[in-house]
């Protein structure tokens, strides 16, 4: 913004807001829009100025002065008294000052602007309010979103937008249920995904007004069990960090999505195992698994659960009775959206997929309708009536860039972007912006804040990773705005068209990476087994007829023979997470599977999940049956006891050792897993004998009655 002229600055006095309580029956001068001038000698300058009654009585606002290209400057210093004012811009030089009158009507004022040497007439009519020039402003908005949501194939799409504390827009269009027709409204549930992250902060936000929290605090102070792959990690890593994706920790995504059997603390607790790609502090990293923790972490404050602790700070005093945290809930309201994808150009159903494991980094359901009373709320800085239920010092510091992500913005309307408390910070066209999207299985949400405007917006869609949001947004801001307006619709289509040639030539070319000619080493039944790491858990790879079947957190998925050891998933309609997964099966010296290799997070080397042994090597009543005494060939008597569910190896008068399971009826010497045993059964399930295998010997060890 170019810097205004001294007469030019002369002229913010004149927005100076007017906080003298008025008769009950003339309008307040303090609301609305007031548009009028300065008449200098040979030009009238023009002002356009939005005024604000605050909650405490007082009066903000802030002026534009066109042709000097300064655009909603604050006012401040304001003095009323009934009908007249008396304005000074502090710290102007020249003692800006503005003394002025209302007529009857509480429609004009007029009087005397002076600065130093100069004394000048100054006017302001009332114009309409910021809400009403929205609504203007919004005229036709309806005919390019139902356009755009035929050319980006959008089922539905629910759309509020809040200005100055009023909802200027409020609709639902095209579908939430295409197959019966049903239509979108503004009371329709959708997902909202990642956008729940900011009620997550707001949530801890309460707690550090409370005196509960500390944002600076290690995060062992409240979980003392708490760890990180990383010792300084663990020691370091404070609330702030867990929420502003700069841990150090990639996605390791896959370790909770469609996880059905682990309990919030348990994936907490296994965040231990995960290792890290950066170290704390270094860099941007998102993370929904840090998300979790500061969710668990307010239910334990809170001594209650996250939801319950939403429930009470915010859900229920802003009338948000419908909004919720699982769409198996959602499902049970009449008004629900189902949730779409677009595979080549085809609109296809995406079924449901339950993420409240998670919930504090994604899983709130809500419709565009209380979302506006979400958002309503931070506009309002943090207040609900007179309850102020965040310090607004504290939801400022929400909207502070803590992570920058990137510099200069991918188009020139965009300024740097960088992660606060829970929200993507950054500026469109100059106004400072507060964001967050969302997506997850079949719909995208945005919400978006400009606070210094007092408006909102969101934008709720029943789409997979849907690009009409956050282009709804920046085009309702050019709107509201009212200054230049950019087509960002047509040119993201346009950047859609060039791109989608490309990764359909890239997708083609994908088996030019397979090595022709080659074949597993094992037969597809050696294969078979569960494999498990100690941060992802388990996994099983079991045949079925002749092909491979890999399943991880419920989601299956059929393997092809790739190359040597490696094998790549096929494609399941039913749930496409693992198609081109490529898991590589390790074979260890005595020619035995003993490990897959599988790549979950790019940013960090493959988990390497080990073989796990079957689940009758751990069951004492199969393993009493191996406790006995056998005989070297050497003659040494070797003795086979039982210790709790082990085995335990003693050879002549020697210490004990434990005996691990592998595979069949096969275990190997924990002291020196180089030797393996292996008991022989009859066809009647007694034990025999065992054959010993180890580095330049194999021997067998017949049972002694």
């Amino acid at each position: 913004m170019r810097a205004p002229s001294a007469v030019a600055t002369c002229l913010l006095a004149a927005c100076a807001s007017f906080a003298a309580a008025q008769p009950a029956a003339r309008p307040d001068l303090c609301s609305g829009r007031w548009q009028g001038g300065v008449l200098l000698p040979g030009t009238r300058l023009t002002v356009d100025i939005d005024f604000v009654r605050q909650g405490d009585g007082s009066c903000t606002g802030d002026i534009s002065i066109p042709q000097q290209n300064a655009r909603d400057l604050r006012l401040k210093e304001v003095r009323v008294t009934r009908d007249s004012l008396v304005a000074t811009i502090d710290g102007v030089p020249g003692t800006p000052t503005f003394t002025g009158a209302a007529d009857a009507s509480g429609q004009r004022i007029n009087g005397r602007f002076t600065q130093a040497a100069i004394s000048a007439a100054f006017e302001l009519t009332r114009g309409p309010t910021p809400a009403q020039l929205a609504r203007e402003r919004l005229a036709g908005f309806d005919a390019w979103i139902d356009s755009a949501i035929a050319a980006w194939k959008v089922v539905g799409l629910s759309v509020g937008i809040v200005v100055d504390g009023e909802t200027v827009y409020l609709r639902g269009h095209g579908l939430r249920d295409r197959e019966r027709r049903l239509p979108m409204t503004p009371q329709t549930l959708l997902a909202i995904g990642s956008s729940s992250k900011a009620f997550t902060t707001f949530a801890m936000g309460a707690l550090v007004d409370a005196g509960k929290l500390r944002w600076d605090a290690p995060v062992r102070t409240y979980l003392p069990w708490f760890r990180m792959h990383d010792d300084v990690a663990t020691l370091r890593l404070t609330p702030r960090d867990l929420v502003t994706h700069r841990s150090g920790l990639p996605r390791h995504d896959l370790l909770w999505y469609n996880n059905r059997t682990d309990t919030r603390e348990s994936l907490v607790r296994r965040i231990a195992h995960l290792p890290l790609s950066a170290d704390l502090r270094e860099k941007f990293q998102y993370n929904n698994l840090m998300f979790l923790t500061a969710g668990y972490l307010v239910g334990t404050l809170n001594g209650s659960s996250w939801e319950d602790g939403l429930r009470d700070l915010v859900l229920r005093p802003l009338g948000m009775t419908r909004t919720n945290f699982s769409v198996a809930e959602s499902q049970r309201d009449p008004d629900h959206s189902l949730g779409y994808g677009v595979r080549r150009d085809t609109i296809e159903r995406t079924p449901f997929r339950d993420i409240s494991l998670v919930g504090p980094a994604g899983s709130i359901n809500s419709s565009a309708e209380e979302m506006t009373k979400w958002i309503t709320l931070h506009l309002d800085g943090g207040k609900l009536g007179d309850r102020q239920v965040v310090q607004t010092t504290t939801l400022r510091d929400m909207y502070r860039p803590y992570t920058p992500i990137a510099g200069l913005g991918t188009a020139p309307e965009l300024g740097p972007m960088s992660y606060g408390l829970g929200w993507f910070i950054d500026t469109y066209r100059g106004r400072y912006r507060v964001q967050h999207g969302g997506n997850i299985d079949g719909f995208t949400a945005s919400v978006t804040l400009l606070p210094n405007e007092r408006v909102g917006i969101v934008a709720l869609a029943n789409q997979n990773g849907a690009a009409l949001p956050e282009l709804l947004a920046r085009t309702a801001m050019d709107r509201l705005l009212g200054g230049e307006r950019k087509d960002w619709n047509a040119e993201a289509l346009a950047q859609r068209t060039a791109a989608a040639g490309g990764a359909r030539e890239m997708e083609e070319r994908k088996g030019e990476a397979r090595i022709p000619g080659t074949r597993p080493s094992h037969p597809l039944a050696a294969y078979a087994a569960t494999y498990a790491d100690s941060g992802y858990g388990a996994a099983t790879v079991q045949l079925e007829r002749d092909t491979l079947v890999f399943t991880y957190n419920g989601i299956s998925a059929k393997l092809a023979h790739w190359h040597y050891e490696t094998f790549s998933a096929l494609r399941n309609p039913a749930d496409p997470t693992f198609a081109d997964q490529q898991l590589t099966f390790r074979t260890n010296a005595k020619g035995q599977i003993d490990a897959m290799l599988v790549t979950f997070d790019p940013n960090v080397p493959a988990v390497v999940m080990r073989r796990e042994p079957p689940a009758r090597l751990r069951e004492v009543a199969f393993l009493s049956r191996l406790v006995g005494r056998y005989r070297l060939p050497t003659g040494q008597m070797v003795t086979i006891t039982l210790r709790g569910a082990t085995l335990m190896y003693q050879q002549g008068a020697g210490a004990p050792t434990e005996l691990d399971p592998f595979d069949g009826t096969t275990f190997s010497l924990r002291a020196n897993p180089q030797i393996s045993l292996e008991f022989r059964l009859d066809a009647s399930g007694v034990v025999t004998g065992v054959r010993g295998v180890q580095p330049g010997a194999v021997f067998d060890m017949p049972r002694v009655p």
